[in-house]
This record gives structure tokens, C-alpha cells and sequence, in this order.
């Protein structure tokens, strides 16, 4: 084997051990993500980036805080309900999500709206109906559009575009599905267009459960 190949083959030993050490991992503990590019941090030292406290409204016209989540495992996500895109398939698998998770009361869901001016509480309810969701333990927000997208991009780094251009009046478009512990730490990033991936978010769920509630889970 000539040098080159020997070293790209060494690379590649070295890139697969990583792979599955990482999922070693997962099984046991999840990591942190402290930063846009979802770089995944193992241990307590790396509980840096929590999300920011919020108050925003649900589709049943109730304020939504923070502190309702405290102590909470839950998935979050941004929409809006007019896209005729990818937030279709977002929404079908968060209801999808939902239902693999149907019988665990450690879980909640909550949907951002990107368009708050335009998801009024009734546009959101209406969609709620139209689209037959559940919502005993997933809220659909709306609210003050600063306060949202400054969460969306200080908490949950769901403005990749921003991060580049640090254009305020970019428009938040995101696939991604976070998972976050019941301290406020992001635990999991998930391309949320992907059935595949909710089997894989159901499993985490269970890897925090065991983290945060052993003696339910035992």
C-alpha cells in the first residue's frame, strides 16, 4: 500500500472510531450544543448556553413562559402557517413525534411562528383544527416578532443565514427540531423533514428521562 493510501486509510480508521464513539455516547448521556455550528460537547463543563427566558401567546390565547417549562423535557421548532414548504413536513412529524411519545408525560412540544403579525391566536387555533393536532401538551406561538427572533437565533441558533450575514431583517427558515433538557440546555439538533429522525429524538428522550427522572424510569 502506497504512503498516501496508508494515510488516507488511517483517516478513515480514525473518523469511524469517532463515529462510533459518539454513539456510544448518545446510549448513555447526550451532549451540549453551545453554538451555531452544533459542535456536541460530553460532560458538565460544557453546560454553558441555556435558553433565554421568553413570554409569548398559544393558540388557545394563553401566555406561554419559560417557567412553564422549567423542569420539562421538551422539542421545539419554527414555522409559520402559511408555508407552503418544508413546514408542512415539519408539523406532520412533530405530530408524528408526538404520537411515538403519546403515553410519556415527561415531554412537551412548542412551534415557533416565524410570521407572528400574521398567526394571530385565531390564524393558529384554525390551524390547529385544520390540521387535526393535539395540543394537551404542544403550544403554537405567536407574539412579539423581536422577541421571537431573537430567540430563535440567541437561544435555539435557528438563523443560520443571520449568523453569516448578521442581517436582522433576514427571514428565519429553519428545518431543525432542538431537544431541551429540563434545565434549558439544548441536548439535541435534528433535521425535523426526516421521519427517520423522530425515531432517533424518541430515544434521546428516553436517554434525558433516565438522566433527569431515574426513579420514574427504573
Amino acid at each position: 500500500m502506497k504512503n498516501s493510501q496508508y494515510v488516507v486509510f488511517l483517516i478513515f480508521l480514525a473518523l469511524l472510531s469517532c463515529q462510533q464513539e459518539n454513539k456510544k455516547k448518545e446510549t448513555q448521556t447526550l451532549p451540549y450544543f453551545n453554538s451555531y455550528d452544533f459542535t456536541p460537547q460530553w460532560g458538565k463543563d460544557f453546560k454553558i448556553h441555556k435558553i433565554a427566558p421568553f413570554q409569548l401567546i398559544n393558540q388557545k390565547g394563553k401566555i406561554i413562559s419559560d417557567k412553564q417549562y422549567k423542569g420539562k423535557i421538551y422539542v421545539a421548532n419554527f414555522f409559520f402557517t402559511s408555508c407552503t414548504g418544508i413546514c408542512n413536513t415539519l408539523t406532520k412529524n412533530m405530530a408524528l413525534l408526538q404520537q411515538k411519545l403519546e403515553k410519556d408525560t415527561l415531554v412537551q412540544f412548542i412551534s415557533h411562528s416565524v410570521t407572528p403579525k400574521i398567526d394571530s391566536v385565531a390564524t393558529l387555533s384554525n390551524y390547529v383544527d385544520f390540521k387535526g393536532l393535539k395540543t394537551h401538551n404542544w403550544n403554537l406561538v405567536t407574539g412579539n416578532k423581536e422577541e421571537i427572533y431573537k430567540l430563535a437565533r440567541e437561544s435555539y441558533f435557528a438563523d443560520a443565514d443571520y449568523k453569516e450575514t448578521n442581517k436582522p431583517s433576514s427571514f428565519i427558515h429553519s428545518e431543525n427540531f432542538l431537544l431541551i433538557d429540563s434545565e434549558g440546555y439544548i441536548r439535541g439538533v435534528y433535521n425535523g423533514t426526516l421521519q427517520l429522525e423522530m425515531t432517533r429524538i424518541a430515544k434521546h428522550v428516553a436517554v434525558l428521562e433516565k438522566e433527569f427522572y431515574p426513579k420514574k424510569t427504573n
